[in-house]
């Protein structure tokens, strides 16, 4: 029976009937996908612990014999990796859930988005692991994920005069959500209400985590104002930007406030 075979992070599980799941993958060669699990609940042999949120699996499809516009058949998976310690953790828990549903709003099905994957592959690996804090990992994830997905924002240079952030002497610029872009001090004349004041030192830790080799990011000592900040930048322009608050989101924060 033709099919694919691939790596796969589980993004979503939804109860389909008494039996069946229709799960999201993000996959490694196909992007995006949307799969029924048939007898899922009682299958202990093809998916025993695999389907949880979040786990790596190696899955094996099928396509529908009939219907061509039924969703592929999940027929087996391979578990290679749950990242069970981010299980044990509320907020690690709650950083996952949070990128996963920035993937699942934002991607296209059926689209091959090889970076995407090794992107959400290094940030769960690195919450799992503790190389990284989970701070410094969202920050990593969130504004790769924007990179990649074509609305980084201007973090470099101001917008209006084109200076570069190293040759201004000021310690604060205006971040602009509506252009993406900040802009210096000389050159904000009348503020938008979206957007917020941004330290020198926090764009340039940024633009560092978006230019330079994620591996050597564990090297770095990032200030915690800037972790802060940068998470408040981030998180409010992605929503801004997608037009969506979301839920993942809300929680998160709820939890930080309890913090």
């Amino acid at each position: 029976m033709p099919g694919f075979n691939t790596d796969a992070i589980l993004l979503r599980k939804i109860e389909y009937g008494d039996h069946d799941f229709i799960i999201s993958f993000l996959t490694q060669s196909k992007g995006k996908v949307s799969v029924m699990a048939k007898n899922a609940k009682k299958s202990i042999k093809r998916f025993s612990g695999a389907l949880d949120l979040f786990s790596l699996n190696h899955i094996y499809c099928t396509f529908p014999k009939k219907n061509k516009d039924a969703l592929i058949i999940l027929a087996q998976t391979d578990l290679e990796n749950p990242f069970a310690n981010i299980r044990c953790d509320v907020f690690k828990t709650a950083y996952a859930c949070y990128w996963m549903e920035l993937i699942l709003f934002w991607l296209e099905e059926d689209k091959a988005q090889p970076d995407v994957y090794a992107l959400l592959l290094f940030s769960l690996d690195a919450l799992n692991t503790d190389i990284l804090s989970k701070e410094v990992v969202s920050l990593v994830f969130q504004i790769r994920f924007m990179s990649l997905s074509g609305f980084s924002p201007n973090i470099e240079t101001c917008g209006t005069c084109k200076t570069p952030v190293d040759s201004i002497d000021q310690n604060t610029f205006w971040f602009d959500f509506q252009d993406g872009r900040m802009m210096c001090q000389n050159c904000v004349q009348k503020r938008s209400k979206y957007g917020m004041t941004v330290s020198k030192g926090t764009l340039k830790q940024l633009f560092w985590i978006n230019n330079n080799d994620i591996g050597r990011a564990e090297r770095i000592k990032f200030s915690h104002f800037a972790v802060t900040e940068g998470a408040r930048l981030l998180e409010a322009f992605i929503a801004f930007h997608l037009g969506r608050e979301f839920k993942t989101l809300q929680f998160l924060n709820r939890l930080r406030q309890e913090k």
